[in-house]
């Protein structure tokens, strides 16, 4: 099938995997600040409080290799089906908060505990089952979702809670979640994966797990995700501190923001591009190791807009490609029989990432006052975790048909 039919074919599996991606477990995430300013004020909680929320998928990640296996077990139809069971009534049981905090921790983690069924290791499998050649654009496609609603989703939804208070938005967030993940469902549906041999029920035994923990290419990317994901923290909270402690105005560094979000979306596109038509390690070796010199930028203080404004556009680069690539890769030197459960290790590692770049700023930041440490501690650990990808172009791809479930798929 050629690289435009397989669009063709298979627009149907990939409009219902972005917008289940971007109606899931998502929406919780890119609109969880906006609901917190009524909330502080609405019930009474503190700022240090509501700062708590913040560690809660901690609790839940642990459970991402159960949700991964289960995906890999009875198919993303039914992981689908449960997750968008629970996510919907999460939100609305949100709207009917009588005020305790403990509350609403409570059903954030059972948000987030069933939501890991909303995320891309079980979409994503949808992708690499049914796309070959233009798996790399179908990834970024369907990843770059989740930013495109919520870039639209969040001023709209600021506006109903001014207009309606905050119980008002979670009840459209409900709605959303609920119409969405129905269109999901019926949409990416129970066909025959087209890349893949008759399916097999992936049984794995103790010895055939550990055959897979052990695989080259697994650990180096398990290892680079983790490397690349430190530096997250500076993009979801701590960049415009960062600009404004520079000297830059708060004007300018509201739209780094924004250009920074703009960079998630080009990057995703331009390594998806890229990854169907350059050998991947390549791409992901040379794209996610651009983000260190948007780091050494912001360590020289260069703030001129020609050096500042590139510096924040690669960082966003980067920082929207690293999970579409490692989709990608494991996609290609593994058996997608097990790409779920792979899958949520890597996305695990992303979490483990942002919270050691959280520990590692918070030491610097005591012990320096200022932010260069962290950032050439950022470009360092970039440029490792970018070779660590690269590395896989050197490990050899097995058969499929392993017998620990780790072979290459059948059209490379």
């Amino acid at each position: 099938m050629t690289y435009l039919a397989e669009f063709r074919s298979h627009w149907k599996s990939l409009l219902g995997a972005s917008i289940g991606l971007a109606a899931g477990a998502a929406l919780n995430y890119f609109t969880l600040s906006t609901f917190g300013p009524p909330l502080i004020a609405a019930l009474g909680w503190s700022k240090a409080d509501f700062a708590l929320v913040g560690s809660l998928p901690l609790a839940t990640m642990l459970l991402m290799p159960v949700a991964g296996r289960f995906t890999d077990r009875f198919g993303t139809h039914i992981a689908v089906i449960v997750g968008f069971s629970v996510v919907p009534l999460c939100f609305l049981a949100m709207s009917m908060m009588n005020g305790g905090l403990y509350q609403f921790f409570a059903l954030n983690i059972l948000l987030n505990s069933f939501g890991v069924l909303t995320t891309a290791f079980v979409f994503c499998r949808v992708i690499v089952e049914r796309f070959d050649r233009a798996r790399g654009l179908a990834l970024a496609l369907s990843m770059s979702a989740s930013p495109l609603v919520a870039a639209i989703a969040a001023p709209l939804l600021s506006r109903l809670i001014a207009h309606s208070g905050w119980r008002s938005g979670y009840v459209a967030l409900a709605l959303v979640s609920g119409i969405g993940g129905l269109f999901a469902i019926l949409m990416t549906g129970r066909n025959q994966p087209a890349t893949t041999p008759a399916r097999r029920k992936p049984r794995l035994s103790r010895q055939e797990f550990l055959a897979l923990m052990r695989n080259p290419t697994f650990l180096l990317l398990i290892g680079g995700t983790f490397l690349v994901s430190v530096p997250q923290v500076f993009a979801t909270s701590q960049l415009k501190l960062i600009a404004m402690d520079m000297g830059i105005t708060d004007t300018i560094a509201t739209y780094l923001v924004s250009l920074y979000a703009i960079g998630v979306i080009i990057g995703r596109w331009l390594s998806g591009i890229a990854l169907d038509r350059i050998r991947p390690h390549l791409v992901a070796a040379s794209i996610l190791a651009l983000p260190a010199a948007g780091y050494l930028i912001l360590v020289a203080h260069l703030t001129g807009a020609t050096l500042l404004l590139p510096a924040v556009l690669v960082i966003g680069f980067a920082h929207g490609a690293e999970g579409d690539i490692g989709a990608f890769l494991l996609s290609r030197h593994l058996d997608v029989r097990n790409f779920s459960l792979l899958f949520s290790f890597v996305n695990m590692m992303v979490g483990a990432g942002t919270v050691a770049g959280s520990l590692v700023l918070n030491l610097t930041l005591r012990s320096t006052g200022g932010y260069s440490p962290f950032l050439l501690f950022c470009a360092i650990g970039t440029l490792a975790g970018a070779t660590l990808f690269g590395l896989t172009g050197l490990v050899r791809r097995d058969r499929e048909g392993d017998p620990a479930g780790h072979g290459v798929s059948a059209q490379t």
